[in-house]
């Protein structure tokens, strides 16, 4: 919100400083963010009236000015400005004046003296128009300073708004807020009914009450629109961050800033039949005042006539009914929209109005005429007109329920025992209507919240309006009562952050993707129809809650693609929202809704950065990213089984298993996806949950052997349907004697054996505490094992 400081007090004008005012807000909530100077300093600057003007002798484009400036005599000025004219009023700089980098002397132009400079509005640094003088208006006075005549000495205000104080989206918000804080008197601007002077009158209906609560209207006949905005309102407009257009949109943005009331203005001879306020119908399509031409959606409320739409309700008006200088007969409109029925639909056309920021906050309901009759005395005095009747149609109003505060209550969350006839005081000063009861412990307010204030709902509301009038700064600082004890982290579990940094030496990077994700990523990469839905997204992109990490790495390694980085490899840890009807609500669950910690990561390009070394270049592969996942879960061995996932290919995926309970997945992305997220080859992700990962085993005490361990490789040929690890699970199981480790380190099928046979070959590790082992020992050991496999499994001996 950005407001000119005379603005605001016009209203209320409490013995401040500008500082001391911005603290002021500060300190109660309303951040304060730049407090600017609304023109640079400059000196001996009047208003000056160009008497004559005359060619210059020696220079085609100046000209030799005659400049009554209110002096004794007239001044010769040269001038180069295309605009100047006789008769025409602009800034005039005497003789030693001190601009903005530049100070005036006497100087000769071309051989003609120049006693002055007429300057532009660039020169005085008012802005970056240098197209010609800054033209005054005529009635500006002759000698009078240029600043204390255009208030250049005022000081714009950018105040950063909560979103839930959209009662302070104006200067009477931030008024009644300054008068509350201050006590100083509030003088709000003065509106009296319009009498009307005819009968004009345009039908209103109300077809979507649940989106549309209020609509009032006025026609006004015979107006000037082309007349000129005074120069009062453009400079209050301008130094508010809005740019002059035409008058009658002028005067609706000057209400809006002034008393928070969006208001509209149609040219009524181009209305047809009568208003209708309803929700869009399927194939409407609308020329919006931007030129944007959108489709008006079903759940989008629109203004409508018999010729359909002719704006989005709360959002912004269209083109074919638009007031412009040529307009003679208007309609004005000030309705009140519920902010549910406005909230997200001006994001979902990827643009966004003042009208929609407000009425998506909460816009005051018992308003609406007095933002009619504040437009008409200001259209009427600027353009003229004959006002006919305010027209208020009532469909539904926002019911405004009472809402307790206990003091009790208010001490102990506060820290404070404000006393009780101080917080009817500040309820006062903020003008909520209460009613106070009991005694002691038990004394209450019941308050009604009134029309602007959409914001007070519940207890700990008022909580908070009694904390910041009563000061925050106020509340003193104390120490915790708790007693703070030094807890040692348990051995068996470990951090995310542990997680973390394992990843990160394992030469992936961190990122942070939005837990708000594309619906069309749920379907692709889990499979998921009906993801967790957002009432009010953010964008149309990011609509649903993600259940699975994969489609935010995904989109990482294509947006570091689209930026030629050829090897990308990173990780994330985060939330994702599961629907589980289960789930209770608690601290950090929502009811119906899980949201374990997940661990996944991507890995794409080479195995390996680009080197001297004579490794050659190859692709990652599964087998390297499951290395780093098995780096994740040590010293817990996991299981990887073969099993198709909907984001990954298929035969080239497993899923994670501990202990027999499934924990995540790894696999080579699918090639559909690959596809229809471009890119070149397909990277390898994995995905796993969190809560596995931080548990670690105690270690514990084991006898190490000082004697030599005996390590002999056995080659044995299976059937192909005999996964290696069911070998290496039945070998462990049996606890040989001696064995300490058995591990696979080949593979092979070819020539030398028999179809759909493979010859698996393992390394095993033999050791004894006590003594070494013999050659007999060791022989008899391999036998043995070779029997266990061939009895087990039907191997044969690999000559």
């Amino acid at each position: 919100m950005q407001f000119p400081e005379s603005w605001l007090r016009t209203m209320v004008n409490p013995r401040l400083t500008t500082e001391e005012l911005a603290r002021l807000l500060t300190m109660s909530g309303f951040e304060v963010e730049a407090i600017e100077p609304v023109a640079p300093p400059f000196t001996k600057v009047v208003v000056a009236r160009v008497v004559e003007v005359a060619r210059h002798p020696n220079a085609d484009k100046l000209t030799v000015c005659e400049v009554d400036a209110g002096l004794d005599a007239p001044l010769a000025i040269v001038c180069g400005a295309p605009n100047v004219r006789a008769g025409m009023k602009a800034p005039c700089a005497l003789i030693g004046a001190e601009l903005p980098g530049l100070t005036i002397k006497k100087a000769a132009v071309r051989g003609v003296d120049s006693e002055g400079m007429l300057l532009s509005a660039r020169e005085l640094g008012l802005s970056a128009d240098h197209s010609g003088l800054l033209a005054l208006a005529a009635d500006a006075p002759i000698g009078g300073d240029l600043r204390e005549y255009l208030e250049l000495d005022d000081r714009c205000f950018t105040v950063k708004l909560t979103p839930n104080r959209a009662d302070c989206l104006s200067v009477l918000g931030i008024a009644r807020e300054v008068a509350a804080l201050t006590g100083a008197p509030l003088a709000p601007p003065r509106i009296e009914p319009i009498p009307p002077r005819n009968d004009a009158a345009f039908p209103v209906k109300i077809s979507a009450p649940s989106g549309c609560g209020r609509f009032a209207s006025r026609a006004i006949r015979n107006v000037d629109a082309a007349a000129p905005t005074p120069e009062w309102m453009k400079r209050r407009l301008e130094r508010s961050g809005q740019r002059s257009i035409s008058a009658l949109v002028d005067v609706t943005n000057y209400v809006m800033l002034e008393l928070g009331r969006p208001l509209h203005v149609y040219d009524l001879d181009r209305l047809q039949g009568g208003i209708d306020v309803r929700l869009g119908r399927g194939g409407e399509r609308l020329k919006l005042l931007n030129e944007q031409t959108v489709e008006v959606y079903p759940d989008v409320l629109a203004i409508t006539d018999a010729g359909g739409p002719i704006g989005l309700a709360g959002i912004m008006g269209g083109d074919r009914t638009k007031a412009d200088p040529a307009t003679r007969h208007l309609l004005l409109e000030s309705a009140f929209f519920f902010p549910e029925a406005i909230a997200g639909r001006a994001r979902r056309y990827n643009f966004a109005s003042d009208a929609s920021h407000r009425f998506e906050r909460g816009v005051d309901f018992a308003n609406e005429v007095a933002g009619i009759e504040r437009a008409s005395a200001l259209i009427l005095e600027i353009c003229g007109g004959e006002p006919g009747p305010t027209i208020d149609t009532i469909a539904r109003l926002p019911e405004r329920k009472p809402v307790r505060l206990r003091v009790a209550r208010a001490h102990k969350v506060i820290g404070v025992a404000v006393p009780a006839d101080e917080i009817a005081d500040i309820f006062r000063r903020l003008g909520l209507a209460y009613v106070r009861g009991g005694a002691g412990r038990d004394e209450a307010f019941v308050v009604t919240p009134p029309s602007y204030r959409f914001d007070l709902e519940i207890e700990e509301d008022l909580i908070e309006e009694v904390a910041r009038v009563h000061g925050f700064d106020r509340i003193p600082a104390h120490p915790p009562v708790a007693p703070a004890a030094m807890r040692s982290e348990p051995e068996a579990r470990r951090s995310l952050h542990a997680l973390r940094g394992q990843l990160a030496g394992a030469d992936y990077q961190e990122v942070i993707n939005f837990s708000f994700v594309d619906a069309q990523w749920e379907r692709d990469f889990a499979g998921n129809a009906d993801p967790i839905r957002l009432l009010n997204p953010i964008a149309s992109q990011l609509a649903v809650m993600r259940t699975t990490l994969l489609g935010g790495l995904v989109a990482t390694v294509r947006y570091n693609l689209n930026r030629q980085l050829s090897r990308v490899r990173v990780f994330e840890t985060g939330r994702v929202f599961l629907r589980d009807p289960s789930v209770p609500d608690g601290d950090l669950e929502v009811a119906g809704v899980r949201q374990p910690t997940r661990v996944g990561g991507i890995a794409y390009g080479d195995a390996v950065p680009e080197q001297w070394g004579k490794q050659p270049t190859r692709r990652v592969d599964f087998f390297d990213v499951k290395g780093d996942v098995e780096l994740l879960f040590a010293p817990h061995i996991p299981r990887f089984v073969p099993a198709p996932h909907p984001a990954l290919h298929p035969g080239r995926s497993a899923r994670i298993d501990l202990r027999g309970v499934p924990v995540g997945w790894i696999g080579e992305l699918h090639p559909e996806w690959q596809q229809r997220y471009d890119l070149p080859a397909a990277p390898i992700v994995f995905e796993v949950d969190a809560e596995p990962l931080l548990e670690v085993a105690v270690p514990h005490y084991a006898e190490v052997s000082k004697l030599p361990a005996v390590t002999r490789d056995l080659a044995v040929v299976v059937d192909e349907e005999v996964p290696a690890q069911v070998l290496l699970d039945a070998v462990g199981e049996a606890r040989r004697d001696l064995v300490r480790e058995v591990r696979l380190f080949d593979l092979y099928r070819g020539e030398s054996i028999a179809k759909r046979k493979k010859s698996l070959a393992f390394r095993v590790v033999m050791q004894d505490t006590g003594r070494t082992l013999t050659d007999a020992e060791v022989d008899a050991a391999m036998a043995d094992l070779e029997q266990f496999l061939s009895d087990r499994f039907g191997a044969e001996r690999r000559s």
